[in-house]
């Protein structure tokens, strides 16, 4: 059981160094090539389909933006406990109205001379180039994942997706404090123990924690 769940935890850093590139490939080059953006639109498409069956699976395992706060800019990141307000759902919910609004305006204010694919595919790519300038600055000098707490796509999953696919935690567990440590997200997993699953709809379902649990009393729904 503890090898298999190992399995899952290498296989998730291996999927997320190969869609890690997707990500750089459209901020470089989806100014030229529009239809680079469009890559952005897979990524909200699957994040809010996902959510409405395993919470914020895509954002933990999928997500091309995350895999590369999770396995480049961890490496430098000051790793500070995220600012509650980012959590708050009224702040999370006016960033939603914000950017949904502004990428909105910005898709039927097409210029004359482009043609809509282009245009659509354009303004794609500068949310993404925004938004991810945004995450780096954020994850270098506070936590990694700080964006991921109020992103707009995982606003809508954390909705989606609560109650659905929770983390168990075995009676077994000592409170050690490792999956906590080991938590993209910050989140405190251990007071959830009374009730054997974590509740906190913002778990990504990395499956971090459970490679790092000494006792093996961390798991998934299989």
């Amino acid at each position: 059981m503890a090898k298999a769940l190992s399995q899952d935890v290498i296989r998730k850093r291996y999927l997320q160094w190969g869609l890690l590139p997707i990500m750089v490939l459209t901020i470089a080059l989806g100014w030229k090539y529009p239809l680079w953006g469009y890559t952005v639109a897979v990524a909200m498409t699957a994040g809010l389909v996902g959510g409405a069956f395993r919470g914020r699976y895509v954002c933990g395992n999928l997500c091309p933006r995350g895999a590369f706060l999770d396995r480049i800019l961890s490496k430098t990141s000051c790793s500070r406990p995220m600012p509650p307000f980012f959590i708050n759902m009224k702040f999370r919910w006016a960033v939603f109205a914000a950017l949904m609004s502004f990428m909105t305006f910005q898709m039927i204010n097409r210029p004359a001379d482009i043609n809509w694919v282009n245009h659509i595919g354009r303004v794609f790519w500068f949310m993404c180039t925004f938004t991810t300038s945004l995450a780096v600055m954020l994850g270098l000098f506070i936590h990694q994942r700080s964006w991921c707490s109020f992103c707009p796509v995982g606003t809508v999953s954390n909705v989606e997706g609560r109650g659905k696919y929770q983390l168990k935690i075995d009676p077994s567990c000592k409170e050690c404090g490792l999956c906590e440590k080991s938590c993209p997200m910050g989140l405190e997993i251990v007071k959830h123990k009374p009730d054997g699953r974590m509740f906190d709809p913002d778990c990504l379902k990395c499956s971090e924690c459970i490679g790092v649990c000494p006792k093996t009393a961390l798991s998934f729904p299989r």
